[in-house]
């Protein structure tokens, strides 16, 4: 495997930095979720374009969307790049047909829309029986990530033939959409459906073809490239807190226990970024790769928890407070710990993984 960066990649992340640095300078979070001037210039500095598959988009990959997605946790950015572009986008391009891209992804390509991903866990999922035109679906998702202000949503339905990737568009008769305030944001939201008919036009192929797990893997491998961008910069503004910091006429970072738990947090933020790459390179040479994204996963979490606990700690009591940035990071991380799995889920998926036929 080659973890070197691509000029691309480099030319994107850069891009991005530049953009979010400029955004993050003159403004301050509101709390949806969704910022739509920085969302606008994502559109006119081709980011969103650039990594959705040719010929809608520029045709670069997985790679270069963790490279954006890395800088967009650097700056906990209200920019639904995700839901909309790693997943959604690249899932109705890959497995829709050419009507299905023209009606769901090149509104995705030129700014105007954002798609919402609702992929099945342990307690939210939706069923979808055969019906005379197509598909009846009933079920609901408590939490769909960007489901808030999504102009339409990829859920992941189990039929009796197998799973199944379906696009609602928010106006779907019967489809109920109530905002939901989750810890970060208010970006979320409750999906409800019972007994809504669709038809055949809105469905990716047929049921069992692997689009559903192809979304999870991608969905929780952008989550991971997230999470690396947030305990990132996290571990960043702890280190320059413990460098001026003083107590007794000393930088804190001068004490023992303190310096400990910042080289601890040095060695999770590499775990975090290793795995990731591993995975993320694995499943873009479309090489067998539910173990090394369940590792991914798992250090995301499991490190993601370790250094946000570690931030809030070396910065003490100012660690805590709403008007102070590191509040947002704590709070970033702790979502991307849960968001597509949390750390034991993803030890049953590595163990299911490594029990499997052997791989190349």
């Amino acid at each position: 495997m080659d973890f070197s960066f691509t000029e691309e990649q480099s030319d994107l992340a850069g891009l991005a930095r530049t953009l979010l640095i400029d955004w993050t300078t003159n403004n301050t979070p509101d709390g949806t979720g969704f910022d739509r001037p920085l969302w606008a210039a994502f559109t006119r500095a081709g980011l969103i374009e650039a990594a959705l598959p040719a010929p809608i988009g520029g045709g670069f990959g997985l790679a270069e969307q963790c490279s954006v997605l890395i800088e967009i946790g650097r700056a906990v950015a209200p920019a639904p790049y995700l839901t909309s572009v790693a997943v959604g986008a690249c899932a109705i391009a890959t497995f829709g047909d050419d009507e299905q891209r023209q009606r769901w992804v090149a509104p995705v390509a030129s700014g105007t829309a954002t798609l919402a991903v609702a992929l099945a866990t342990e307690d939210n999922r939706f069923r979808a029986e055969p019906a005379a035109t197509g598909w009846q679906l009933s079920g609901t998702h408590s939490a769909v990530p960007a489901g808030a202000f999504a102009d339409a949503f990829l859920i992941e339905a189990t039929t009796p033939q197998g799973t199944l990737l379906l696009v609602l568009d928010r106006d779907t008769p019967g489809l109920r959409v109530t905002t939901q305030h989750v810890v970060d944001s208010t970006d979320a939201a409750l999906l409800e459906l019972d007994g809504v008919a669709v038809g055949t036009a809105n469905s990716l192929g047929a049921p069992g073809n692997g689009a559903a797990e192809w979304a999870h893997r991608r969905a929780t491998i952008a989550t991971c490239a997230h999470q690396l961008g947030v305990v990132e910069r996290a571990l960043e503004l702890t280190s320059e807190y413990a460098l001026t910091r003083k107590q007794f006429d000393k930088p804190i970072g001068s004490f023992q226990a303190v310096r400990q738990r910042l080289a601890d947090a040095h060695i999770d933020v590499e775990a975090v970024r290793l795995t990731l790459w591993q995975a993320a390179w694995r499943e873009a040479q479309g090489l067998p790769a539910d173990a090394e994204v369940a590792t991914a996963k798992f250090w995301a979490a499991e490190a993601g928890h370790r250094v946000a606990h570690t931030m809030v700690h070396v910065h003490a009591s100012i660690g805590i407070f709403l008007e102070y940035q590191v509040h947002r990071y704590f709070l970033a991380a702790k979502r991307s710990e849960f968001l597509f799995g949390a750390a034991t889920e993803q030890l049953r998926v590595l163990a299911d993984a490594l029990s499997s036929a052997p791989r190349s």
